[in-house]
């Protein structure tokens, strides 16, 4: 079984702290995500779990045994970079067969293992190609395959697809998951690009300065977001902030913002008379023509089907994701309604989402 358990991890270099207690479990055969902004401690996380770096304290379990301060070379793990780090002299086939070679496989065994390899990356007539000659995304596949041939009992992946342009990105994405689907293989995966982790992951875990701000599906961290940060950082356009003054007491349905009563998840904790922030997603707005949040239009972004439309409001700048053939021009005055079963409330100091009916269930990291 090759479930990964991390247990209050914790890393240091000097006075610098480069992950603060997380803890996770990627459960056998899930493909979990670790996403976040550089230097938020998703790579320093993944080379511990590799056994490439060690950590302060804490504990890692990989299939239920403790391999906290076990070598790299002892873990039964495969690791692919960003950077390719083939072998330019040598062919798809020699490439692939490395590591196999190194600890001493039969030649019969190794041709087998590369050859059904091959056939799982569909890349079975470049096998006796050289690989300086191939595309950045067959290159990408050889460094899979490398991989892969050691049939390991987990792969991490450190941003595999960073050195690809966007259109062999999308498609690598796709290849990578249905890869994952087939071979059923316990991934954990890295990357700062919310787009790859939403199109791939099972779980993901956001990170920020270290910490682990939500652990849950893509669709729980989509509606229903822990932290303002992972509110913000998921989603294109991300959430929209509208801050407002006011109290939450238990049941409480509605508040107000610039003067407009919004209905609101009925509230499961009380917050005392305090900042707070109302988030709502773009697609979560419709306009109108009386009442509703008053704004002006600033300008439109065309996207074919859809259309977003900046609004500057008193309460702050906000989009909202419309049907293109809505009709609005720079310097309409217009309302904005919000749906209020999708919103969430927020505490302007501490970020941490107002628990609310809707969002009682969420995963927090």
């Amino acid at each position: 079984m090759a479930e990964i358990r991390v247990e209050h991890l914790h890393k240091t270099f000097g006075t610098f702290t480069a992950v603060k207690d997380s803890s996770f479990t990627v459960h056998d055969g899930e493909f979990f995500v670790m996403l976040g902004p550089s230097g938020c401690g998703k790579t320093t996380t993944l080379r511990m779990i590799a056994g490439l770096e060690l950590p302060t304290s804490g504990q890692i379990l990989l299939g239920g045994e403790d391999v906290t301060f076990k070598r790299a070379a002892d873990r039964d793990i495969a690791f692919v970079f960003q950077l390719f780090a083939l072998y330019p002299h040598m062919s798809v086939r020699q490439n692939i067969g490395f590591p196999l070679k190194c600890v001493g496989t039969p030649k019969a065994e190794i041709k087998r293992r590369v050859e059904e390899t091959a056939r799982i990356l569909r890349i079975t007539p470049l096998l006796d190609k050289s690989v300086s000659g191939l595309s950045g995304g067959d290159r990408q596949r050889v460094a899979l395959g490398r991989s892969i041939v050691r049939e390991p009992m987990c792969f991490l992946m450190d941003e595999p697809l960073g050195a690809l342009d966007s259109e062999f990105r999308t498609l690598m994405c796709h290849e990578l998951r249905s890869l994952h689907d087939r071979l059923k293989a316990t991934t954990v995966y890295v990357t700062h690009d919310q787009l790859e982790a939403m199109a791939m992951a099972d779980k993901i875990a956001v990170m920020n300065h270290g910490v682990i701000e939500q652990f849950a599906t893509p669709q729980e961290i989509y509606d229903h977001p822990a932290t303002m940060f992972v509110a913000d950082f998921i989603g294109s356009p991300s959430m929209n902030f509208l801050a407002f003054r006011g109290a939450l007491a238990p049941g409480q349905q509605a508040v107000t913002v610039d003067g407009v009563e919004v209905a609101v998840p009925a509230a499961r904790e009380a917050r005392a008379e305090a900042d707070l922030v109302l988030g709502v997603r773009p697609e979560h707005i419709r306009f109108v023509s009386d009442g509703g949040v008053r704004g002006e239009v600033f300008g439109a972004e065309y996207l074919g089907t859809t259309q977003i439309v900046t609004v500057r409001t008193a309460g702050g700048t906000v989009k909202a994701r419309v049907p293109a053939t809505v009709p609005v021009a720079t310097g309409d005055r217009l309302g904005l309604a919000f749906n209020g079963a999708r919103l969430s409330v927020f505490g302007k100091e501490d970020g941490r989402a107002v628990r609310t009916a809707l969002y009682e269930g969420a995963a927090h990291g």
